[in-house]
């Protein structure tokens, strides 16, 4: 274990921008990242499905903060997933900030392209490579607007319980992570600049079999908070293993009794009430939160490589034109990062982890507003603890597209050596 460790990251510099401001300052902005003509949405590996119209539009969402020299950028993307394969693209763009310091984020809707090129098993992939330069072209423009409008800023986060039928879990109903944490940034003016949603949901309400290119419920989620103005980003949370939206048709019961499994419904209705519900408890959440006039940023990276037991996934890594990162036979690596801003305190998550492992996290960061973001910097399909691999019939799936039983205790000795709170 004590190799293991000593080989599993290799330490990053978080080097200052040159130019920064030595006080406080946000920024935001978002680009269009809708394809046109539309493409096949994609819910994973497997063939897309063709889309034939859109409801909302697909965003690249990006928030800049910055004080002491430190210069922190997160973006929250409208696709399925953004794996660092683009990421990388992105960072390389972008030169005014330090490219370990860029966290790029997928709000994991499934009608969306595929971001991944999923090979075909005929020797191609499920991707347009066209749209997805433009998709990392969009991302950049949005970060370096979003540096264009940094401004002196005040911060104030807060961090409670979600109420009402939002999310539930599909294999257990009660097993998921209420707890919504929000950021809201603001002039000193009082100018709205950005609010940043974090909660753990799967963005699926109308599915990859509608034919539909959609956000889902996340736009009309900042829809409705950017009324208030400014830029509204969502990003997503420890939502693996089936943590979703809560589109049950309650009333008519469950279709299966034992399991509990109900019918659901899946209408752009449902999304803007499940949207909606969403921002009207992000305002409550942050409305008795005391604004913080000078808040400190801080920033730390790591990359660490995890083992490939997947056959799928190794497939993906090896056949995938995107040219995934590879740090040996069946070894990959990506960027973990901690943040603070103000009083919160941020790690980020390359997947879809399971609500076990991010309320362990949060417990174990002991902080006062702690933040997962999910689906950071890669989207390595789903993370489950040693003891719940390929431990549940229900678990069959999520246990097939994840790296492995290694990723998740991985993950958590080394955000949690990240953040100072080793284990």
């Amino acid at each position: 274990m004590r190799e293991m460790k000593r080989r599993s990251f290799l330490p990053l510099l978080c080097l200052s921008p040159a130019g920064a401001q030595t006080g406080f300052a946000a920024g935001a902005a978002k680009r269009n990242i809708t394809p046109d003509p539309l493409l096949p949405v994609s819910g994973g590996m497997g063939a897309p499905v063709a889309a034939t119209r859109k409801l909302g539009e697909l965003m690249a969402r990006a928030l800049v903060v910055e004080n002491g020299g430190t210069r922190l950028g997160v973006v929250s993307v409208d696709l399925i997933g953004f794996p660092a394969a683009l990421g990388d693209r992105v960072r390389e763009r972008v030169k005014q900030i330090p490219a370990e310091n860029i966290l790029i984020a997928a709000t994991h809707t499934h009608s969306a392209p595929d971001a991944y090129a999923f090979p075909d098993g005929k020797g191609g992939h499920t991707a347009s490579l066209a749209y997805l330069e433009r998709v990392v072209g969009e991302v950049a423009a949005a970060l370096d607007a979003a540096i264009d409008a940094l401004a002196p800023a005040e911060l104030r986060v807060g961090v409670g319980e979600a109420e009402g039928k939002i999310a539930y879990n599909y294999y257990a109903p009660d097993l998921y992570d209420r707890q919504l944490s929000a950021l809201e940034l603001r002039r000193r003016s009082g100018e709205a600049i950005a609010t940043l949603v974090n909660y753990a949901i799967h963005p699926e309400v109308l599915g990859n079999q509608a034919g539909v290119v959609s956000p889902d419920l996340v736009w009309p989620l900042c829809e409705k908070l950017e009324k208030a103005g400014g830029v509204a980003l969502f990003v997503n949370g420890a939502q693996g293993g089936m943590v979703t939206a809560d589109n049950r048709t309650l009333p008519a019961g469950p279709r299966d009794a034992l399991r509990g499994y109900w019918p659901d419904e899946r209408s752009w209705a449902e999304c803007e009430r499940i949207g909606g519900l969403l921002a009207r408890e992000t305002r409550r959440v942050l409305a008795g939160a005391a604004w913080q006039a000078n808040p400190e940023v801080r920033v730390r990276a790591r990359r660490v490589r995890f083992p490939v037991e997947s056959e799928e996934l190794w497939a993906v890594v090896q056949h995938s034109p995107l040219g995934y990162r590879r740090e040996g036979e069946r070894v990959i690596s990506t960027q973990l990062n901690y943040a603070e801003i103000g009083t919160a305190r941020v790690v980020t998550i390359p997947g879809e982890a399971l609500p076990n492992i991010g309320l362990y996290l949060k417990r174990k960061l002991k902080a006062e507003h702690p933040f997962l973001f999910g689906l950071t910097n890669d989207a390595f399909g789903y993370i489950l603890t040693e003891v719940d691999y390929q431990s549940f019939a229900a678990y069959r799936y999520v246990s097939r597209v994840s790296l492995g039983e290694k990723t998740a205790e991985i993950l958590i000795r080394e955000l949690l050596d990240l953040a100072g709170r080793g284990r």
